[in-house]
């Protein structure tokens, strides 16, 4: 069984914790102590406020559910210190010098870097595609005005261009543009849509190439707890770590 060491303690950690099946949290980190205290008291853990005592824990693998930021400060040191990594904040990789020098990292300490399918399905269909020729890849996502921070009293576009410019205007909506472009390994066409008459993020995923075309929606129900979070994000993160182990690996 899979120890893990856990990288944040949100709505998604508390989560993970809660639900330790296949894997085991042995340690648990957050800048906020009195936060890492309380999701190590559900996982039955240590809980840590410094990083460096944290990563030199014996555990496989680092799962990071905090942001960006973290994986910024943390994924390369993580690495250099002898643990896998597992990163739900893929808009980090954006970041094309950032994403070079983490995978350089990991591929100099013989590490790998495991990015789970977050908010979306059908990222190893994808994958699959991309080895004939991809002719486009476009992600059309719609959420609620509120939840975008935005005003607007009909269904209206935000934001149409590059997943690239996408991360510049939409930060926050990076996650699910970046792992598609990683998985494709192609330019992804993004459209953002406000749209008053929604209450969950749905996220449509139009491919087409070589081996055909591909459509899917995808149609997320808040996290509990806090309904800035995909709940389908947090259980991808279960799926990767209860299969971490397994001798049948399925899919690619």
């Amino acid at each position: 069984m899979v120890q893990i060491g856990l990288l944040g303690c949100g709505n998604v950690g508390k989560i993970v914790a809660n639900h330790q099946e296949g894997f085991t949290i042995v340690s648990i980190f957050d800048k906020v102590f009195d936060s890492a205290a309380e999701v190590a008291a559900i996982a039955h853990a240590k809980p840590y406020h410094d990083f460096e005592a944290f990563i030199h824990d014996p555990f496989e693998l680092c799962v990071e559910a905090a942001s960006v930021e973290a994986v910024q400060t943390y994924g390369c040191r993580a690495l250099e210190c002898g643990k896998d990594i597992v990163i739900l904040s893929v808009g980090a990789l954006a970041d094309s010098n950032f994403r070079k020098k983490i995978c350089d990292t990991a591929r100099a300490h013989n590490r790998k870097i495991h990015v789970p399918s977050g908010a979306i399905m059908g990222l190893d269909n994808l994958k699959i595609g991309s080895i004939s020729k991809l002719h486009s890849v476009t992600l059309r996502t719609t959420k609620s005005p509120s939840s975008l921070g935005v005003t607007a009293d009909t269904r209206t576009l935000l934001f149409s261009g590059s997943a690239t410019e996408c991360v510049m205007h939409y930060p926050k909506n990076a996650n699910v543009s970046i792992a598609l472009e990683l998985a494709a390994d192609h330019d992804v066409y993004v459209e953002l849509w406000a749209d008053p008459a929604v209450s969950n993020n749905t996220h449509e995923i139009i491919v087409s190439g070589e081996f055909g075309e591909v459509y899917t929606k995808i149609t997320n129900v808040p996290s509990p707890n806090n309904p800035a979070t995909s709940y389908l994000a947090a259980l991808s993160i279960l799926a990767l770590l209860k299969a971490y182990d397994d001798p049948l690996v399925i899919g690619t």
